[in-house]
């Protein structure tokens, strides 16, 4: 017969669940409602915990917490596998040439320029899109961006959170497209690649919550996807999207641009936290006609997002 402090260690083993639980079944359910959205951003970090807590539950021997701990860790990499290993991806023409994009979200309020040089500087990329481009680094742009002569940014904008700008610069020379008032924070450019002219699209989606306003991620999403339609050729779209890519928003710009994410792993935020249970919220997508070659990590920035390096070519056939 079990003990009554045994029977409330299994009863409190079995309730920790509860959040985890409901994290993977509103990824899995695909619910559009905000608040199960808000949930179905946390899977990876669930994950994570899940595999601590049974390890847990099996030193002490809690059998039935093992089982339940067991099937939640089940539920949720399935939960979590359509963003570290999105569907569509294209294989790459041979012997074509490569091109390297970095993307970071600076945070706005970041001042450790050095910092920022330096991740930019030894990720050697062809292409560089940031966004929350702060004052500070704005002020030594010469030098943050040392060796990308061509650069297109749109308006600063003031704003409670900090006072920033979003930012393209190249080594191959671009052409702005212009702006439009949608309210999407983003910048775009045509860069003339060794690829052939690929379209490259920077932009910051607001939060889930707490929301500026509660459809502004939708109407972004939206907004972003009549900037792709106005373009042809290749495609590539980076930036904080606040939005794992396997959630609502990430969804409705598969649905809506036909773009394919990057795999999501391991995670750009928070930078404070071990990569392997962050959240991708910083994503790279591409279109179909583009072969993604390889997604890491680049040097942390000082702010709290961690920058994401990628590396493309041509895709064996167009689609």
């Amino acid at each position: 017969m079990i003990s009554p402090l045994k029977a409330v260690l299994h009863l409190a083993a079995l309730a920790l669940l509860a959040a985890p639980a409901a994290i993977a079944l509103a990824s899995l359910a695909r619910i559009g409602h905000r608040w199960t959205d808000l949930l179905a951003q946390f899977p990876a970090p669930a994950l994570a915990a899940m595999l601590v807590l049974t390890l847990i539950y099996a030193v002490l021997r809690l059998r039935p917490a093992v089982i339940a701990s067991l099937g939640v860790t089940v539920l949720l990499i399935l939960a979590v596998w359509p963003q570290w290993f999105p569907r569509g991806g294209t294989l790459p023409r041979e012997d074509a040439p490569t091109l390297t994009l970095y993307s970071a979200n600076l945070w706005a309020w970041n001042e450790d320029v050095e910092t920022i040089t330096r991740s930019i500087a030894e990720a050697d990329p062809d292409i560089v899109v940031l966004v929350e481009l702060g004052d500070a680094p704005s002020a030594q742009l010469a030098r943050v961006l040392a060796g990308y002569p061509h650069r297109v940014l749109n308006a600063r904008v003031d704003r409670p959170s900090g006072a920033a700008r979003a930012a393209i610069a190249s080594r191959y020379p671009l052409t702005a497209v212009a702006d439009r008032p949608d309210g999407l924070v983003s910048v775009a450019a045509v860069a003339q690649t060794p690829l052939g002219p690929v379209n490259i699209i920077g932009a910051h989606l607001t939060r889930p919550w707490p929301f500026q306003y509660q459809w502004g991620q939708i109407n972004q999403a939206t907004a972003l996807a009549a900037i792709r339609r106005d373009m042809t050729g290749p495609v590539i779209v980076a930036g904080d999207f606040n939005s794992v890519s396997s959630a609502r928003i990430g969804r409705q710009i598969q649905a809506e641009t036909g773009l394919i994410p990057a795999p999501g792993w391991p995670g750009t935020w928070p930078s404070a936290a071990p990569s392997a249970v962050g959240m991708t919220i910083d994503q790279v997508w591409r279109s179909p006609d583009l072969a993604l070659l390889e997604r890491r990590l680049g040097r942390k920035t000082g702010s709290d997002h961690r920058p994401v390096v990628t590396r493309f070519t041509l895709a064996a056939e167009a689609p």
